[in-house]
């Protein structure tokens, strides 16, 4: 049963990643587009529970729509074009992706079972 959850969390933050990636992407070049889209990133990242199947499919999501959209189209333009707000929205994509890792919890690397204490 635990992993059944474990792959019902993966798919729903992913799917969360990609939908707030997407909308981040469409309003990032409005000041209140931009604030808004760095504020939903951070929020769903605080919100979602601190578990590998939860945070880091979000992040991998969010910058795997950002770095489909830093490609370039067929009229030359980009997606996401350099600029102030551009490189805003990356930062935010690779600070998502270092803070879901960083604030997951350390894998226990004592063994339950020995004592610290000399006999």
């Amino acid at each position: 049963m635990k992993v059944v959850a474990a792959v019902g969390r993966l798919v729903a933050s992913a799917a969360l990643g990609l939908a707030v990636a997407v909308a981040t992407v469409a309003l990032h070049q409005l000041w209140w587009g931009l604030l808004l889209g760095v504020a939903a990133s951070a929020a769903a990242v605080v919100a979602l529970p601190v578990h590998w199947s939860a945070r880091p499919p979000y992040a991998v999501a969010y910058a795997a729509v950002l770095a489909a959209a830093l490609q370039e189209r067929p009229d030359g333009g980009f997606l996401v074009p350099a600029g102030v707000a551009g490189y805003v929205v990356l930062g935010v994509a690779v600070l998502l992706l270092v803070l879901s890792v960083a604030t997951l919890p350390r894998p226990d690397r004592t063994p339950a079972a020995s004592s610290t204490e000399p006999s």
